[in-house]
């Protein structure tokens, strides 16, 4: 029987494309701010929530056709956001890093999401001025990276980048326990055949003790209701994008999920 693609193989195909082309050559350096991902995480008074800014995505197509990447990140401060997720992945997310670098005007800490398998790119991240940066455990496990798990958290932690570590099952989960990431992320999202099921968080964390780390629920979080269910799992922070960026008023959306 012919195996069905899996879709995080592509994209680790076409990340590997887009290093050699050379797009995270940075020119010139960027400041970071004074806050990191997890400290604005467990200073946030309500729920802390790090709203992506992103243009398209494979599963939801066109998001947005015009982005202004500095208004926008001023929009998720005034939404009460405690961080941002700015895609910096060209091909499939519509990324740039120049939205990166525009959105560092705010004060809110900053994760640069994009499919991370070679050092060059948390060389880009710090050229970028990031607090953190997203690392997909699956890439990993799966061999699609240029160095190992262990290798890439200890690159970013030397260059004072906080680590995101995504997770899908319960086995990438118990694995990323038994890592020094800062934060650990569910992603609600199957990124090999991108279904999404906000269900994801809960059977993972029913079954695993998270041992006091801070957990990221990532994806199909579209309402207060949601962010309620993910709450009540035992998730700490959460990861929206597509519901904010498609609403016709971000900041009122966010604020909805903030205060839930």
């Amino acid at each position: 029987m012919r195996r069905l693609p899996d879709f995080l193989e592509t994209l680790a195909k076409d990340a590997r494309q887009t290093i050699r082309e050379g797009y995270y050559n940075i020119e010139g350096s960027y400041a970071r701010t004074d806050i990191g991902l997890k400290e604005s995480i467990l200073r946030c008074k309500k729920n802390p929530v790090i709203a992506e800014i992103k243009v398209a995505s494979p599963s939801a197509g066109r998001i947005v056709h015009n982005i202004d990447p500095e208004a926008t990140a001023s929009i998720m401060q005034r939404g009460g956001a405690a961080g941002l997720s700015i895609l910096t992945e060209p091909r499939h997310f519509m990324g740039k890093v120049g939205y990166f670098i525009a959105a560092g005007k705010s004060s809110l800490p900053r994760l640069m999401k994009d499919i991370v398998l070679d050092p060059i790119q948390i060389k880009a991240a710090t050229k970028m001025g990031a607090e953190g940066i997203l690392l997909i455990e699956s890439l990993f496990r799966k061999g699609l990276a240029n160095v190992t798990l262990e290798e890439m958290i200890d690159l970013a932690h030397s260059n004072g980048i906080e680590v995101l570590l995504e997770t899908h099952t319960r086995e990438e989960f118990e694995n990323a326990l038994q890592t020094e990431a800062d934060l650990v992320g569910i992603n609600n999202r199957n990124l090999s055949n991108l279904r999404t099921d906000i269900q994801v968080t809960k059977k993972i964390l029913d079954a695993c003790d998270p041992k006091d780390r801070i957990i990221v629920s990532e994806s199909g979080i579209n309402t207060r209701n949601d962010i309620r269910f993910l709450k009540e799992c035992g998730a700490r922070a959460f990861l929206a994008g597509s519901s904010i960026m498609k609403s016709k008023n971000p900041e009122e959306k966010l604020r909805e999920l903030v205060e839930a």
